[in-house]
């Protein structure tokens, strides 16, 4: 394969240059495009070293080979790898005022984003729009990752690890021998994702911590391998992009409504997300005041909503994939609570993880046991949410 590897101007750049090793070990000719800002972090010599092939950010390098036309016309796949805010508003507005940006509008294959910024610059609603436009033109964003950024800050726009960049950029290429072939072709796929808050009054909810990672993995994963796919997000800031349909939803029986809608038509439903088995009876019209003294809550149970989809399927020979959350206690082991659960929930598989302070909710990455119908036991797997969800899925196409 014929690969652009682009780099914008971000501290991040230095994780690129490892990319740029994966790429090449994998096989493929890969070309490096450095913005001018990008060769202050890492510099010419290095990319050149590593690719065999020149690196200029100048498009009047090399004047009779027109690159700034030729180079996104003849790549197979376009990656950039950070993509600074910078990037994203140059790329979003159709400039084309280096050889990177050129290449951009001149390319006509798979194009991925892989954002890395400060968490102030990546949630501003100009960063925001431009990630919004990007995606209706078809580019691939790749989600950025939540950790240590610069200094001693933390949180959202941290670059993902080399590893994930490369395997999410090369399944964008149907003939890639690393993208999954498209098992789900033609399949429709119904996951919900994210966690479910129950109102107490107009400021305060019952809730959980799950993040939704692990569904959105599951939804792109899906998508990447064929399937025409419905998120039904719980509470999740960001889902746009990750499915084709993408349904907003808080409460469990608006999450429960969204997947039966949904569901009717689907071949597979996921459930993901982490539901509230229990809500306020009578939520408070207005705020609870600490002046009116110790208040009590009535709770009601909230319905099964994976009992309800295997006791009364949507469809004919649908799959119903169902997630545990366990944390297991001085009785028993996560594992045999998960097992009783599969038995008595009767899904066609069952997910079972562990939970609570550093595990599962919230973490770049997951452990999981699937289970079938009866608690035996068919896959174990265990890494980056994506690979978590990539298991999955094979088990769902063995089924």
């Amino acid at each position: 394969m014929r690969i652009i590897l682009g780099v914008s101007g971000g501290i991040a750049a230095y994780k690129s240059v490892l990319l740029l090793r994966l790429l090449r070990e994998a096989g493929h000719s890969v070309r490096v495009i450095p913005t001018a800002a990008a060769l202050r972090f890492v510099g010419a010599a290095t990319w050149e070293a590593l690719s065999g092939e020149p690196a200029s950010a100048d498009v009047f390098d090399d004047v009779p080979g027109v690159p700034h036309v030729a180079l996104g016309q003849g790549a197979d796949l376009v990656v950039v790898a950070p993509a600074t805010a910078d990037l994203l508003s140059r790329a979003a507005s159709g400039r084309a005022d280096d050889l990177l940006t050129a290449t951009l509008l001149t390319a006509r294959c798979p194009v991925a984003l892989a954002p890395a910024m400060h968490t102030e610059m990546w949630e501003h609603p100009a960063t925001r729009t431009n990630v919004a436009l990007l995606r209706e033109r078809g580019v691939h964003i790749i989600e950025p990752a939540s950790g240590r950024l610069t200094g001693a800050d933390s949180g959202s726009g941290r670059l993902p690890e080399p590893a994930d960049i490369a395997r999410e950029a090369l399944a964008l290429i149907p003939s890639s021998s690393c993208a999954k072939s498209q098992d789900l072709a033609g399949k429709s796929v119904v996951v919900s994702a994210g966690g479910t808050r129950e109102p107490i009054d107009p400021v305060r909810w019952i809730g959980n911590r799950s993040s939704g990672k692990q569904g959105i993995a599951l939804a792109k994963t899906a998508r990447t391998r064929g399937a025409h796919v419905t998120l039904v997000a719980a509470n999740i800031e960001d889902a746009e992009g990750a499915a084709d349909v993408v349904i907003p939803v808080e409460t469990c029986l608006e999450l429960r409504q969204a997947v039966r809608d949904a569901g009717a038509a689907a071949d597979v439903i996921v459930m993901a997300a982490a539901v509230a088995d229990f809500r306020p009876a009578m939520p408070a019209a207005v705020k609870i005041k600490k002046a009116q003294g110790p208040a009590s809550i009535d709770l009601v149970e909230n319905p099964d909503i994976l009992a309800e989809l295997i006791r009364e399927p949507l469809r004919a020979g649908q799959v119903v994939v169902g997630f545990a959350a366990e944390t297991g206690d001085e009785t028993s082991e996560v594992l045999e609570y998960g097992r009783a659960k599969a038995r008595r929930k009767g899904a066609d598989l069952l997910a079972v993880n562990v939970v609570g302070e550093g595990l599962g909710f919230g973490t770049a990455t997951n452990e999981i046991w699937l289970l079938n119908a009866v608690g035996e036991q068919v896959a174990h797997a265990a890494g980056s949410k994506r690979e978590v969800a990539d298991a999955i899925w094979d088990a769902v196409i063995a089924l």
